[in-house]
């Protein structure tokens, strides 16, 4: 998810020669992992229900398979140089289920301890029972989530800089689309026709555009030529574009008649007043070792008038101090998916100053973090549902409202 002034990619800081990794450290890593993930359902669904032997055996034997089964699938399913995606939508779907299983089994486990203490008998198979029926539930109310057009969230966002002329522009922000191994062509086609219907003065795509190539999300992408806009639509790169042709996916976007926002900006005229609407890559641009890209605020921002109002697109909300040092009015984030799969949003926060909404930092600059408009590997979403943001621009605002 490398800051501005990382080392250039094949180059070591001099006097600080680079360790590699050792492999046996990093397959010691994922074993532990995929151990920790299995063992409470296990334990919960099965070693501690005083099921027969040949249950408790069966339920350890099919979740030792997937989990020796699930690196595999994953390396099969995600290589660049894939061509079939069964593998994918098998080991993304099943880490999803894992993961459902895992948070349920924690809390059904949590359950049997309380009713251990109240000296409840034989609750051991009640609680397995209700945990795989809990998690049965979350899974399908999850994919349902997941694969269902996004709901509109509306909000108000006041910029003090703005000029009257541009009080009341609707920008609309899609991010984090996922195109990717299951076919969402017709999920694509509905959010198009959702986004036309909110007639729209500016729309944004905050990055994570697909996960594969331009080639291999051609037809997921198409209905994105059909969006309408006033005034402009505008693309950023994100950190997946970097592990599927960046730049194919700058020239797709192009092609669909979005403007690329590679480190640069445009100029949007309304009523009369101005507003600057840059883009950057994503900070992991650099590190990519792909010419050309890395994340340039100075250079989006070059040439632009320093009184007109800047909004901005950097696909990650962490970009923001940076962003708030150089006066930005608004930036316009995704990323964190709101965390997709309720209890992962503790783990986004480790690395992110804002998981969903509207954020205040500094003096002068707002954060838009959007939830995102699809998802990203598992097709579920628990407790962070997506969305089709659509900000309408004010001019002033009551600082009583003001963000905390």
């Amino acid at each position: 998810m490398t800051e501005a002034g990382a080392t250039a990619p094949g180059r070591q800081r001099a006097g600080r020669p680079r360790r590699p990794r050792s492999a046996a450290r990093r397959i010691a890593v994922l074993v532990g992992v995929l151990v920790l993930l299995g063992l409470p359902p296990w334990w919960t669904l099965f070693g501690a229900a005083g099921w027969p032997r040949p249950v408790v055996v069966g339920g350890a034997v099919a979740i030792l398979g997937w989990l020796v089964a699930f690196p595999f699938l994953m390396l099969a399913g995600h290589r660049p140089d894939r061509r079939d995606d069964r593998a994918a939508r098998v080991a993304d779907t099943g880490l999803g289920v894992m993961w459902v299983l895992f948070t349920c089994s924690v809390l059904g486990a949590l359950a049997d301890a309380v009713l251990g203490l109240l000296d409840v008998g034989g609750a051991g198979r009640v609680v397995a029972v209700a945990v795989a029926l809990l998690a049965a539930a979350v899974l399908a109310w999850g994919h349902h989530e997941a694969m269902r057009v996004p709901r509109v969230r509306e909000v108000e966002v006041h910029l003090p800089r703005l000029g009257a002329g541009l009080d009341g522009t609707r920008v609309v922000v899609l991010a984090d689309t996922h195109y990717g191994p299951i076919d969402r062509a017709a999920w694509s086609a509905r959010v198009t026709a959702a986004v036309n219907v909110l007639d729209p003065d500016l729309v944004v795509h905050a990055g994570d555009i697909a996960d594969g190539t331009p080639e291999q999300r051609r037809e997921q992408s198409a209905p994105l030529g059909a969006v309408r806009a006033r005034l402009a639509r505008v693309y950023v790169t994100g950190n997946h574009e970097y592990g599927s042709e960046a730049q194919g996916w700058l020239d797709r976007m192009a092609e669909l008649g979005w403007e690329a926002l590679h480190n640069r900006h445009l100029v949007l005229e309304r009523g009369g007043d101005r507003l600057v609407v840059a883009g950057v890559d994503d900070v992991t641009a650099e590190s990519s070792g792909l010419a050309g890209h890395r994340t340039d605020l100075s250079g989006a921002l070059a040439g632009a008038d320093p009184e007109l109002p800047v909004l901005l697109v950097a696909h990650q909300p962490k970009f923001v101090p940076q962003a708030a040092a150089a006066g930005v009015d608004l930036q316009i984030s995704g990323h964190t998916h709101g965390g997709q799969i309720w209890p992962f949003h503790h783990l986004v926060r480790l690395d992110q100053p804002v998981l969903q909404g509207l954020s205040h930092h500094g003096e002068r600059t707002r954060l838009y973090t959007s939830r995102g408009t699809g998802f990203w590997g598992p097709p579920f979403r628990v407790f962070a549902p997506s969305e089709i943001s659509l900000l309408t621009l004010r001019q002033e605002r009551d600082s009583s409202h003001r963000p905390g």
